[in-house]
């Protein structure tokens, strides 16, 4: 038993784990993002038709990869401090361990009697799915495991704690191909207490386990129905919405934005989201000097995404710091991040015709970003080159600036 505890509960430095499989690089390679990953992964990334960096979802100016020698040397030092064995060498959970759990759970009875069993059995086994892909993977793909925790979900008066251990094991294992889609086809034949119960998850549980919930909820929104069944849940949204007033962890900020924006799949839901005050949550997190460049892009997202919305157009327009604060994180985020950016200034400042939005970012050196957007090549598919054409059209006007463009070649001059 001891044995089996110290490979369980291993630390392993996030700097050693590999950002795609999340185990430990063998071989650890960077690309010209500067995100080092395991040459393995990486490989099966570009080979699968890909041209961005996972992590950043930058576009790849060259996929050529460059061994990264020292951390390969820190991670072959630290591997020999722990001794021989690898933390996700042997798995640590048998087949007879998890039979007996899968069997336990679908027992109604004992589970109720013996809550404080089921709560420390699950979190070991979301302990050791998340050492590697091989326990993951013998975690999620053990026969009648996913449908058993699952049906934990679909139960009425269960004890929080034990929700939030089943919402930890999903979240373990997530990452393994297949598990979201038995998750999204398990709701959406349910009568709704999946939801419930992840919804009661966010209301009362603990910080790690409301983020672990959202990134669930978020990961089960797979095509358009599973969304609106989710969002149009009774309270759902408004509980999504309340997180961002009752915490502060950037983390489950950022799990949240993702997961909104994944939702608003209609004008209703978009709506919704207005009504809550969602454009000043994200306004404010803009404005935050110590917000992360993640958890900006994110912010952008959502933006751009309520803004498709003429109630998102009018409650942007109507929060005095928006747009400038959109204009102040052009070109300092990811390029996907900057295009939504400029989506979200084009809808207020041209599609809208807001002058106030104008004026806000007037002071902020927009002009010389937007040209510098278009003649960076973004939006080489078409329409952000026309937004940012747009956009240089109406800025410059409210400046005094003259100013003409060829939107075929994007080459400016002053007039």
């Amino acid at each position: 038993m001891g044995r089996e505890r110290d490979h369980l509960y291993i630390t392993v430095p996030n700097l050693f784990r590999c950002p795609i499989s999340m185990d430990v690089m063998r071989s650890p390679v960077s690309l010209c993002t500067g995100i080092t990953y395991d040459r393995a992964s990486i490989q099966h990334w570009l080979e699968s038709g890909h041209d961005t960096c996972p992590a950043t979802m930058q576009i790849l100016q060259s996929k050529d990869v460059i061994p990264n020698l020292t951390l390969r040397r820190l991670i072959n030092l630290w591997a020999q401090s722990r001794g021989p064995s690898s933390p996700a060498s042997s798995p640590c959970l048998s087949s007879q361990h998890l039979a007996s759990l899968v069997q336990f759970l679908r027992n109604e009875n004992e589970t109720e009697k013996f809550s404080q069993n089921i709560v420390h059995s699950l979190s070991k086994t979301a302990d050791f799915a998340r050492v590697g892909e091989e326990n993951r993977r013998f975690v999620a793909n053990f026969d009648g495991f996913v449908s058993a925790i699952v049906g934990i979900l679909n139960r009425e008066g269960v004890e929080i704690e034990v929700l939030e251990s089943v919402i930890k094991v999903l979240d373990s294992i997530l990452p393994q191909s297949g598990v979201n889609e038995q998750l999204s086809r398990f709701i959406a034949k349910s009568n709704g207490n999946y939801l419930a119960s992840i919804r009661l998850v966010l209301q009362k549980g603990s910080l790690s386990s409301k983020n672990e919930s959202v990134k669930v909820l978020d990961s089960i929104a797979l095509d358009a129905e599973s969304k609106r069944l989710i969002a149009e849940k009774e309270g759902l949204l408004s509980v999504l919405n309340n997180l961002l007033s009752l915490e502060t962890c950037q983390d489950l900020y950022g799990a949240v934005f993702s997961c909104l924006a994944s939702l608003s799949v209609n004008r209703s839901i978009k709506a919704e989201l207005v009504r809550f005050g969602l454009v000043r949550v994200v306004t404010s997190t803009l404005l935050n000097p110590d917000t992360s460049t993640t958890l900006a892009e994110k912010c952008l997202k959502l933006l751009s995404t309520v803004a498709t919305c003429a109630e998102g157009r009018s409650a942007i327009s109507g929060e005095e710091k928006c747009a400038g604060a959109v204009a102040e994180r052009l070109m300092k985020v990811s390029r996907g991040a900057t295009e939504d950016g400029v989506a979200v200034l084009w809808s207020v400042c041209c599609m809208l015709g807001d002058k106030r939005a104008r004026e806000s970012v007037a002071g902020g050196n927009v002009v010389a970003k937007v040209l510098l957007v278009m003649q960076s090549g973004y939006g080489e598919g078409h329409f952000v080159r026309r937004m940012c054409g747009d956009l240089v059209k109406v800025l410059s006007v409210g400046l005094g600036l003259g100013l003409r463009y060829d939107t075929k070649t994007i080459h400016i001059m002053p007039c």
